[in-house]
């Protein structure tokens, strides 16, 4: 003991686990099943047997969830099961001389094409065994089909298990009155913005209700405010190690049902295992959690303990509580209860209600350390919880289920009051909650890359902000709490003034309303912001004025004000030091130049308002974002009086829309966005109104079509791929440098020490305080971490591991002032970003309504009467940051330091402000950002010093461009043969930046440069392939292959000799022509998963698909000429897929939800398709499409047409618009 090692890798812990349970009996199959079980939940084609198998399991232990390709052996058998959703590579070749080669790629070792019998993959969630005392490799049908029939596992389940459905009712609180009810949630920290913002919102759309602008209000152990202990906490997010995933396009792996109450033996296979109450949703209704707290069914009770305390007790009264309700949770375990039910329903006037967030982990803390948890349920009756993130935090700490009786009271309330319209009814108004919460929590365990509650709960995946070491020992230990801060007499404090507000102890000084704390909307009484009336209107005069005093206003008001009181860096000074001359700090000039905008996309704002940003940092030598929607290549020429609307830093974010190789070509820097700081972990989606002709023509889509970004980069699911991608960008634009945006969050600096050593050369560590077109508001306020956090802790763990001169650290979210630029640089960053504040300088008022297209003055809009109010100008922007620049010199002066260089990461000039005295924040420890980064020899780098080694002098491509010198330069064709391996990464891609560069966004004519290719190819074969070059290779290919396809042709197909099948093989990895934008591919063969995700424009044809296939499409042509896997068309809301269905599986394995499956009856539909499989032919000589085309007629009868609705609609609209015109 113990059997989970401390101190060892994820891969090390599975280990540990998985020899507990060979030494339990079970064999390895048995093992690997239970620990990394298929997504059963919501597979309906799945047997029932293994089914019962997964479930029976699941009443035992929680899934190993997350990305991974893991092989095992005990001497006696080998074999590799993938991870639920297929987020690893694992290809294989088993040979007619008996050997078995697996590997994440193909091409590993050196195999005579004539000696392959199968080449293989692994499927998500199936496993493959070679079973030496067998002689055989076992399919993983075979295999699961005789685990899974060892036990009679649904008889015991039937028998065992205990549904919700299945308990007695009881009887329901009676509801409060108007009065006490109001009382209630002004004691609870209820706002009149929780129900305007939150609460109906969410019920309305049936999801996380959105907001915008980010958030710029005090962070909790700021506020003067009390306080909700939710607010001290931040979610955390994958970025890089592992991807996020869409809870809503890939709902199939995701679930939310879970088994609680006491478990059995994890070692035992018996009936009595399964001997728990199954619980399908953690939001439990008023009469569910009333049938559990009466409960006495099938030797289950339950006991009900009082998360309450006398209010006369103050503040002490808190920690005797607590310690209260965990002994009666550990006397309730001896006395045989099965269930806790930890209840603040026994609030008044006289007890004060403990959180439910603090009692709940306090109770699993303690019984976890006293190793009893395992032995009951805990169930929370919360007043206080309404929100999705106090529902993640709940069971994030341990809970099993919560009833939120006094959300569902609120709401109901609301009905009553006509708040809501009179279609609702109380059964209405509970189920919409419960579905916008658990698409909400669905949500955030995506963001971690988690896929069911079961893994999620007591996973702990958040950090403190603001709590002191023994609130966080007693409750949630374990968690990060870097800067320490409030205990438990300040919760208790915080908790009375709460308790105050509804229950006032001075007659007649009741409150007849919820308050309004602004924490959402700035109010002249509520929440301090960090932007208000005062400070937006003083920006705006000084930007327009060019005054340097309107300036010094507003940066005084900033400093002194907005940021002593909303955040950390207020609560930092500068050390006394001696200074020097302002004349001898570095001109402005020189220092605007280290300037950049945020990434703001093209669709999120207004063109007038994007080409502004871009023409003022042209001016300043600073550097624009074009933001994930691409840009209007006619931006690329300069403007008849010298300025430039072209953006200098080009973002690729997951949408890749506009992503392509003239559009990389034309960058001074790629910036790769693994996350955005207020919405970490999520994608985006650009309704339908706001695509209009250009948006749609820039994003290659469709005019009024919605247009979805995935969470998740999906060639990117480990450091591994994301040094892949900024080796394929290095190719693709050779002269650019190539960043990387990250979100601040703990662990963030040893995360960026990966993404160094991947070689990017830019790191940008964006703070959870930045704005946002359109995100959840749970996001927006409580995911991601301060950038001064972020950028502290990435530039010491880089100084540390000398990996700090290889790249230079940007930081942006909310900076306004040349003290703001001041801090960051001595805390490490050297270039920064600006978003908010220019965009105010162009006009923004922070109404807070982007996601709606309303914005009044223009900027965040595509509605054309809104565009005409925009009035920014380029020098609004450009004398703001020139101010900034200014103001930055003085501070340098101050300081003794010359140049910004000389002031990087010289945090030891930093100090806490002796004026720090607040109720909440005199706590805080702010260590973790004044420690000076430790060197691990006395001259390694603070700053960028040295270029990274992209290795690009050894690319193939180098070869490629001498061969085909005459057609880059003259145009003339050119054919050659060359053999590649896989080694070769990105083959082709340099060669495009080349053609590009040349011949602009067009290329060259059809096959001027024709490749011919033998051998395995590595991964992002032919990515950003430039019009005019053909790939035309005889073997096979690894993942990515097309990615971002310009134009060129990728055609694929198995060597001469090869005896195998090729329909029943596999010959391309994973996401092939993800964000293809035109071209065309031609693959004898299957492909793994993700085939054609995001396409917006290649024509392909292919012999058969894995799961996801045509994720996101949003253009081009996909033909499938095979058996397709699950989740077909997820979110595919453009262009068409044809798939050739003989056996009627298409219906099954289709995600219906925004496509129609049409039969091929339209003349043009039918010409379309043939043509694309006569092409198919004469390129891969297939034998599929032979026999199609020789059997046309009949065959044409198995096609079904793949119809994204949003798609027809538009299609219908421009051709009646196009009648209409004619008629004029």
């Amino acid at each position: 003991f113990p059997i989970i090692e401390p101190n060892c890798s994820d891969s090390g812990n599975f280990d540990n686990a998985l020899e507990l349970l060979l030494h339990s009996g079970r064999s390895l199959p048995e093992a690997m099943m239970m620990m990394i079980p298929e997504a059963w939940q919501n597979h309906h084609s799945i047997s029932e047997e293994k089914r019962a198998f997964y479930e029976y399991h699941s009443a035992l232990q929680e899934p190993w969830d997350g990305p991974a390709s893991i092989s095992f052996t005990d001497g006696k058998c080998i074999g590799a099961t993938l991870d639920r959703n297929g987020l690893r590579p694992s290809r294989y070749y088993v040979t007619y001389d008996d050997k078995v080669v697996m590997a994440s790629e193909v091409g590993v070792l050196d195999i005579a094409p004539d000696n392959v019998k199968v080449k293989g993959r692994l499927q998500p969630g199936k496993m493959f065994l070679v079973d030496f005392e067998q002689g055989r490799i076992i399919a993983d049908e075979e295999l699961k089909a005789e685990v899974a029939s060892r036990h009679s596992y649904q008889q015991w389940l039937e028998n065992q298990r205990i549904k919700l459905s299945d308990l007695p009712s009881a009887k329901v609180p009676e509801q409060y009155d108007s009065v006490e009810l109001l009382r209630r949630l002004q004691a609870l920290g209820y706002t009149s913005e929780t129900l305007q913002f939150m609460l109906i919102p969410l019920i309305n759309a049936g999801k996380d209700p959105i907001g915008s602008m980010g958030d710029d209000a005090a962070l909790a152990v700021l506020s003067d405010q009390p306080r909700m202990l939710y607010d001290y906490f931040k979610q955390l997010f994958a970025q890089v190690t592992n991807p996020a995933i869409d809870s809503i396009r890939e709902e199939v792996i995701m679930s939310l049902e879970c088994y609680i109450g006491p478990e059995g033996n994890l070692l035992d296979t018996t009936e009595g295992q399964c001997h728990r109450l199954l619980v399908p949703h953690p939001i439990l209704t008023n009469e569910e959690l009333a049938a559990l707290k009466s409960l006495d069914h099938r030797g289950w009770k339950t006991c009900t303990i009082d998360m309450t305390y006398l209010q006369e007790e103050g503040t002490a009264g808190l920690e005797q509580a607590l310690n209260r309700i965990c002994q009666e949770a550990e006397t309730a375990i001896t006395e045989g209860y099965s269930l806790l039910v930890l209840s603040d329903r026994a609030m008044s006037e006289k007890r004060v209600s403990i959180c439910s967030l603090l009692a709940s982990g306090a109770v699993h803390q303690h019984l976890v350390r006293k190793e009893l948890r395992t032995q009951i349920g805990i169930v929370v009756e919360s007043g206080e919880a309404r929100e999705v993130h106090h529902h993640c935090l709940l069971t994030g700490f341990g809970a099993d289920a919560i009833n939120p009786y006094l959300a569902f009271e609120s709401l109901i309330h609301s009905r009553k009051e006509g708040i809501l319209s009179d279609d609702w009814t109380d059964e209405k108004i509970i189920a919409a909650y419960r579905k916008g919460v658990a698409k909400g929590m669905l949500k955030v365990m995506a963001k971690m890359g988690i896929s069911t509650l079961h893994s999620y709960k007591g996973a702990q995946i958040f950090e403190a902000l603001g709590l002191e070491k023994e609130v966080i020992e007693t409750s949630f230990t374990g968690t990060a709490s870097r800067i320490k801060g409030i205990g438990f007499d300040l919760i208790a404090e915080e908790a009375l003034r709460r308790h105050a507000l509804g229950y006032p102890q001075q007659q007649g000084a009741d409150l007849h309303l919820l308050p309004n704390t602004g924490q959402y909307h700035w109010r002249r009484t509520g929440e301090k912001h960090g932007w208000n009336p005062l400070t937006i209107s003083s920006i705006q005069t000084a930007a327009r004025t060019n005054d340097p005093s309107a300036y010094e206003r507003f940066a005084q008001e900033m400093n002194e004000e907005s940021v002593a009181k909303c955040y950390l860096r207020g609560l930092l000074n500068f050390k006394e030091t001696t200074s020097i001359p302002l004349d001898d700090v570095q001109p402005a000039s020189d220092i605007v130049r280290r300037f950049c905008t945020g990434a703001m996309s093209y669709g999120s704002i207004s063109a007038e308002a994007h080409e502004t940003l871009a023409i003022a940092m042209n001016r300043l030598g600073g550097k624009s974002n074009t933001g994930e929607g691409g840009e209007d290549y006619s931006r690329f020429e300069p403007m008849e009086n010298g300025d430039s609307k072209r953006s200098a830093i080009k973002q690729v974010a997951s949408g890749r829309f506009g992503v392509t190789s003239w559009y990389l070509s034309n960058a001074d820097e790629i910036q790769i966005k693994i996350s955005q700081g207020a919405k970490p972990g999520e994608g985006g989606e650009l309704p339908g109104h706001k695509v209009n002709n250009i948006i749609a023509s820039v994003r290659h889509s469709t005019p009024g079509v919605g247009l979805i970004s995935p969470p998740p980069h999906h060639d990117i699911y480990s450091i591994e791929d994301l040094a892949q991608l900024i080796y394929d960008l290095k190719n693709a634009n050779p002269s650019a440098r190539i960043s990387v945006k990250l979100v601040s969050e703990v662990g963030v600096g040893t995360i960026a020490a990966g993404v160094a050593k991947g070689f990017a050369d830019n790191i940008l560590i964006a703070g959870a305080g930045g704005g946002t077109g359109a995100s959840p508001l749970t996001s927006i306020k409580h995911a991601g971490l301060p950038w001064e956090l972020g950028i502290a802790e990435t530039h010491q763990t880089l100084v540390m591991n000398d990996l700090r001169s290889r790249v230079r650290l940007q930081t942006d979210g909310q900076l306004r002032t040349g003290r703001d630029v001041a801090i960051a640089c001595l805390l490490g960053a050297e270039e920064f970003g600006f978003a908010t504040a220019p965009l105010i300088t162009m006009g923004c008022i922070m109404m807070r309504k982007c996601h709606l297209n309303t914005c009044p003055v223009g900027i965040a809009t595509q509605d054309t009467e809104l565009r005409k109010k925009f009035k920014g100008k380029p020098e609004h922007v450009v004398n703001y940051l020139f101010m900034v620049a200014e103001d930055c010199r003085k501070y340098m002066a101050q300081l003794g330091f010359r140049t910004i260089n000389e002031m990087v990461g010289r945090c030891d000039l930093l100090e806490i402000s002796n004026a720090v005295d607040h109720w909440k924040a005199s706590g805080l420890d702010l260590t973790p950002l004044l420690t000076p980064a430790q060197k691990p020899y006395p001259e390694a780098g603070l700053f960028c010093t040295k270029s990274q080694d992209h290795g690009l002098e050894e690319v193939l491509d180098n070869e490629l461009i001498k061969r085909a010198w005459v057609a880059i330069h003259e145009g003339s064709p050119v054919e050659f043969e060359i053999p590649i391996e896989n080694l070769d990464r990105a083959f082709g891609t340099m060669l495009s930046h080349y053609v590009s560069k040349k011949w602009g966004e067009n290329g060259l004519p059809d096959n001027t440069i024709q490749i011919n290719a033998k051998g395995s190819a590595g991964q992002s074969l032919g990515a950003w392939l430039a019009h005019g070059i053909t790939i035309d290779l005889e073997g096979d290919a690894n993942d990515y292959v097309g990615k971002g396809l310009s134009g060129g042709t990728i055609v694929v197909y198995p060597p001469k000799e090869s005896k195998f099948v090729p329909e029943e093989n596999i010959i391309i990895g994973n996401v092939a022509l993800y964000g293809a934008t035109e071209g065309e591919a031609y693959f004898r063969g299957v492909a793994a998963e993700r085939f054609c995700v995001r396409n917006s424009g290649a024509w392909a044809v292919i012999e058969g698909v894995g799961d996801h296939a045509c994720e996101y499409m949003t253009g081009g042509r996909a033909v499938v000429l095979g058996a397709t896997g699950r989740n077909f068309a997820a979110g595919m809301s453009g262009g068409i897929a044809y798939v050739y269905d003989p056996d009627n599986q298409l219906l099954a394995n289709c995600n219906l939800e925004t496509v129609l499956l049409e039969p091929m009856e339209i003349e043009e539909d039918i010409i379309e398709l043939r043509g694309m499989i006569e092409k198919h032919l004469e390129q891969t000589e297939s034998t599929v499409a032979q026999n199609i085309l020789e059997n046309w007629e009949a065959s044409l009868k198995d096609f079904k047409k793949v119809f994204p609705i949003d798609y027809k609609r538009a299609l219908l609209e421009m051709a009646q618009a196009e009648v209409e015109a004619a008629n004029v």
